[in-house]
């Protein structure tokens, strides 16, 4: 099991920008993909981006592409997601998570298929 914390939320205006951090221990870390997925009361998980074991292959959802960057420091143990031009819309409970996979440049998008998560940090964007 990867134990994730997650920091960096906040309250920002529209247009400014957030860090998140994902900092994991318990496992080898690079053995593992990283997601970022949201979430607001109601609805389901939303996967925001991804990125691979070794950083090579990231993905995107349409709505965060141009605006959000992820990214990964294996040497850290620890995952980012740079968010800038925040939105409104924007505005959840931002968790990360972990994927034990097998091939280096795969990225999943799927929640259910994410082993370990952590326990969210809220973003709050006012407009």
């Amino acid at each position: 099991q990867v134990h994730l914390v997650e920091s960096g939320g906040g309250l920002v205006q529209a247009g400014g920008s957030l860090r998140l951090s994902c900092a994991a221990s318990g496992r080898t870390f690079t053995n593992y993909a990283m997601g970022w997925f949201r979430q607001t009361p109601g609805k389901d998980r939303e996967f925001v981006a991804g990125i691979s074991r070794g950083g090579s292959s990231t993905v995107y959802a349409d709505s965060v592409k141009g605006r959000f960057t992820i990214s990964r420091d294996n040497a850290k143990n620890t995952a980012y997601l740079q968010m800038n031009s925040l939105k409104s819309e924007d505005t959840a409970a931002y968790y990360c998570a972990a994927d034990r996979v097998y091939k280096s440049a795969l990225v999943r998008t799927i929640p259910n298929v994410y082993d370990d998560w952590g326990q969210g940090t809220q973003v709050t964007v006012s407009s």
